[in-house]
């Protein structure tokens, strides 16, 4: 038997309609694909970058920042991940390397009282005329106030929480984010470990990292003397 005129029609579309099955899988892998996500630093960039990481009380409540710092050593950038009693020693190194030419890009990190050390080390940087990038503090556990200033600092802390506002004080320059996640879910003991936050943590340190090539002036301390200051402010642009 024949199969009759319709069904004979419908058997010679069946390859068109696999050809457009096809095609449609083919625009839904090229949708999804990581290759369409946002561009990561160069080579060049993360080569003269470093991360701090600010650990809190006890070094045993801060371990999603080694999450962190992990993730960010899989992109090829440079991290030191340490407790914040090291924030002197650590700005100490970090002025000297910037200083050499080996770091143009200062990114820091901090979790509780990792976070409330974020300024004092933001403060010894600027009065070694030394710019910071970016600083994040997650709840940080004290009254934080900034005298000096990071190009860009993020606050995140949770408002029902021990977490505060960051407050500007004269002399501040820079841009400041105070970002309330309360009823999120995260307590202050697992905001450093929450992945949205992490996620929210690395891209902007991507970004700027990304910004990098935009001069950076050096800050100095707003107590400082006239001549300290022009030196300052006729030093050579870094990032």
């Amino acid at each position: 038997m024949r199969p009759n005129g319709r069904h004979t029609a419908g058997a010679s579309q069946l390859p068109a309609l696999r050809v457009w099955a096809l095609c449609l899988l083919l625009l839904s892998a090229v949708a999804i694909s990581p290759t369409t996500a946002r561009a990561a630093p160069s080579q060049a960039q993360v080569a003269t970058t470093h991360v701090y990481l600010l650990r809190g009380v006890l070094n045993i409540f801060s371990l999603g920042l080694d999450t962190i710092g992990a993730r960010l050593q899989a992109q090829g950038i440079p991290v030191t991940v340490a407790n914040f009693v090291s924030w002197s020693s650590l700005a100490n190194e970090a002025a000297a390397n910037y200083k050499a030419g080996r770091l143009k890009t200062i990114v820091l990190v901090g979790h509780s009282s990792g976070a409330t050390a974020l300024p004092d080390m933001i403060a010894k940087l600027n009065q070694q005329g030394v710019p910071v990038k970016l600083a994040i503090g997650l709840d940080s556990v004290f009254k934080t106030k900034l005298t000096t200033g990071a190009e860009r600092y993020i606050n995140i802390y949770i408002g029902d929480g021990p977490g505060e506002p960051v407050k500007r004080a004269d002399g501040f320059r820079g841009k400041l984010d105070n970002v309330d996640v309360r009823g999120t879910g995260v307590g202050h003991i697992s905001i450093d470990k929450n992945e949205a936050i992490q996620r929210r943590v690395i891209a902007e340190i991507d970004a700027a990292i990304m910004r990098s090539r935009a001069p950076a002036v050096p800050v100095a301390e707003p107590g400082a003397p006239r001549q300290a200051r022009s030196a300052a402010a006729s030093a050579p642009a870094r990032n």
